[in-house]
């Protein structure tokens, strides 16, 4: 196992550390330096993967995380320094560009990495065909099919088509797309299908750079759970913190060119980062102490009596390993708010609302109140609606049906995902003025835009040359000059890296308004949300008091039990309307990550706090199985999926394709069924 072990002298105030190898491992890098022209990237970084480890690639935007992809695939050689592969290892490398066979289907694409599989089967078909006329050489043939069929059985042949359906169907391909050609596949689509062909070829190592893009809240739950159980060793690069949460083991940080390694998730990783730089902090300054007192010592004996001694101290010191001070963090730009006007207390109400366009809705019957100093965080796949709910409410287009009341002084600000709002003609500090008071001076307009890192002659830019980044923190900073009291904003984190993330969830946690949003990062509506709204492809809408982790405990218990009946009336209507709240009973207990413990923010406090009255129908506990019948039930499951298996390996089966398909979905459905099984036996053991 990789581990960084810390020594420190307690005479002298250093500390060294010292990186320690296994001789199991994946692949390591040992002391690799890599330049691009004047560009120093890595200085030194050295890390190791050893088998089965599940670590994430962290560090800012051109620290080199992507570097150390290249040259762990061999794309690129490090200027020095070694870089080492376990002989015999697979590398999987989510490639940004896919490319696919001409005029090949997205199911044809993704049973392409069964290839092997597919040669076999492909020559027991042909074998099969033989047998019907073969005389003197039946014996060789039927032993060849023998020896093809075990092959076949013991490399999963009989279940690699289930296998590449459900990766399908997880990473958001249901069925009416598999004949699609993959040429009509978005850019996106193309990406999620190369993740498919990737996840289902099985690499000893899987190296995902940004895995979650393009791919909507379900698909990135499902492919959490498939990575924490996956046996393979994986890096992933991701600036998806919660992501990192759920899937990750191992936190390794890229700064300054030089890796270094944390135990646990990416919460984890936090906290230790933090006592790590205080401890260093601490032996620096206990060092500095130490030196000050040498060199006063020296200067005072060394011409005196005590010559010998100063000589001596003067050596210690030149032999002296030095302790870095602890950086501070490079700026993340400053986003705090400015001082804003006093909303009402109601701030929008929407009752029984439908959106859509024309005679399309998206979704139906959504109602809800929302105070001043709470923030609404919106979610849903692609299509559902989200962006057309922020226009109905800001009137850009009409409700299908329903209100939609906005409260008392109310000043709205809108940032919009396609940053349409911003004139590529125009220079940053003149896209400024344009939300500035006349009077406003050009110091004054120069000294707000360096919080947002546009300092020197970068205000002079034009928008047109600007990085998808930062162009978000212009449309950012626009929206926090003009001192609006209401945030309306349809994904703020896209293009930011995780520490300009975090200094935008600090302004917004800090903020005296009232914010609605779309985000699918989930760890920024940890941090701000007090609501949720959950849009679908089928018309419904979920509203829902707390924040995307207590939405998603909310949702996983009612999905495994019967769900509850709830009736919930808004204050201030006589309107009831269905919805879970923030008094579920129900939830289970949330995971330990440093969001939800002293990092959900202060919102959370400000927020008015609402008891609305809620109605919920308990299970009868008679109703819940108990463990032995569950146990009994899963053990004759068991024995019927083994039976299937020996059926489906017998010859005479195998030569009958329609009997060998109906064993196949036979199979199938057993194992789900042994699934919901466990999942019961789960519950009840819980429960009794």
């Amino acid at each position: 196992m990789w581990s960084a072990v810390t020594y420190q002298s307690l005479s002298f105030f250093t500390q060294k550390t010292v990186v320690v190898f296994s001789a199991q491992m994946l692949f390591r890098l040992s002391e690799v330096h890599k330049s691009y022209g004047t560009q120093d990237v890595l200085r030194g970084a050295s890390l190791q993967i050893n088998p089965g480890e599940h670590a994430g690639l962290v560090g800012r935007n051109a620290s080199g995380k992507t570097t150390i992809f290249r040259l762990i695939s061999s794309e690129e050689v490090p200027d020095k320094g070694e870089v080492v592969r376990a002989r015999g290892v697979r590398f999987g490398l989510l490639a940004q560009h896919i490319h696919f066979e001409a005029g090949s289907t997205v199911h044809e694409s993704a049973l392409s990495a069964f290839g092997h599989l597919q040669h076999i089967e492909h020559e027991m078909h042909e074998l099969e065909h033989r047998m019907a006329d073969a005389v003197d050489d039946l014996e060789q043939i039927l032993e060849r099919y023998s020896d093809l069929q075990h092959q076949f059985e013991r490399e999963g042949g009989f279940e690699y088509a289930a296998k590449a359906e459900a990766i399908l169907q997880g990473l958001g391909f249901d069925r009416t797309t598999w004949g699609r050609e993959t040429e009509m596949l978005s850019g996106g689509q193309q990406n999620r299908l190369g993740l498919v062909r990737l996840l289902l070829a099985e690499p000893d190592v899987l190296l995902l750079d940004e895995p979650t893009n393009h791919l909507d809240v379900d698909a990135v739950e499902w492919l959490e759970e498939f990575l924490q159980d996956c046996p393979a060793g994986f890096v992933i690069i991701s600036h998806d913190r919660y992501f990192l949460d759920r899937c990750c083991r191992r936190i390794i940080e890229l700064e300054n060119g030089r890796a270094s390694s944390y135990a646990g998730n990416y919460s984890d990783y936090l906290v230790e980062r933090e006592e790590r730089r205080e401890a260093q902090q601490r032996a620096y300054d206990n060092q500095q102490q130490l030196i000050a007192k040498t060199e006063e010592f020296i200067r005072r004996n060394l011409a005196g009596q005590k010559t010998k001694q100063a000589k001596s101290r003067r050596k210690m010191l030149e032999k002296l390993e030095r302790i870095d001070a602890v950086r501070a963090d490079q700026s993340s730009g400053d986003f705090r708010l400015r001082v804003i006007e006093r909303t009402g207390n109601h701030v929008l109400s929407v009752a029984e609302t439908a959106i859509g366009y024309g005679d399309k809705a998206l979704a139906s019957d959504i109602s809800f109140i929302l105070r001043r100093g709470e923030c609404l965080g919106i979610i849903g796949p692609n299509g559902s609606g989200k962006t057309t709910f922020l226009k109905t409410i800001l009137k850009k287009i009409p409700p299908l049906a329903g209100e939609i009341h906005w409260g008392t002084k109310v000043q709205i600000g809108y940032y919009a995902q396609q940053l349409d709002d911003l004139n590529d003609r125009n220079e940053i500090i003149m896209e400024l003025r344009r939300v500035a008071a006349p009077g406003a001076t050009a110091g004054e307009l120069r000294s707000f835009l360096a919080k947002f890192l546009f300092t020197g002659d970068d205000v002079y830019k034009h928008v047109r040359d600007l990085s998808g980044g930062e162009k978000g923190r212009l449309a950012l900073a626009k929206l926090i000059y003009s001192r609006v009291n209401v945030l309306v904003l349809d994904e703020p984190t896209n293009h930011l890296d995780i520490p300009s993330r975090e200094a935008l969830e600090e302004a917004l946690d800090a903020f005296e308004g009232t914010i609605i949003t779309i985000s699918h990062d989930r760890y920024f509506l940890d941090r701000v949300a007090t609501q949720i709204l959950a849009l679908d492809d089928s018309e419904n809408a979920v509203h829902y008091n707390g924040d995307y982790t207590e939405y998603h405990d909310w949702k996983a218990g009612r999905a495994s039990t019967d769900a509850p009946v709830f009736e919930k009336k808004a204050v201030g209507s006589d309107k009831s309307f269905s919805g879970p709240t923030d008094q579920v009973s129900l939830k289970p207990a949330k995971p330990t990550t440093a969001v939800n413990q002293k990092q959900r923010g202060k919102r959370k406090e400000k927020a008015i706090k609402v008891t609305p009255a809620i109605k919920i129908v308990k299970k009868n506990k008679s109703e819940v199985l108990k463990p032995e019948l569950l146990e009994a039930e899963i053990a004759t499951t068991e024995k019927r999926l083994n039976e299937i298996s020996e059926q489906m390996s017998q010859p005479e089966v195998a030569r009958d394709a329609a009997e060998l398909m109906k064993l196949d979905e036979d199979y199938r459905q057993t194992e789900a069924r042994l699934r919901v099984l466990y999942d019961q036996w789960e519950q009840a053991a819980a429960q009794s």
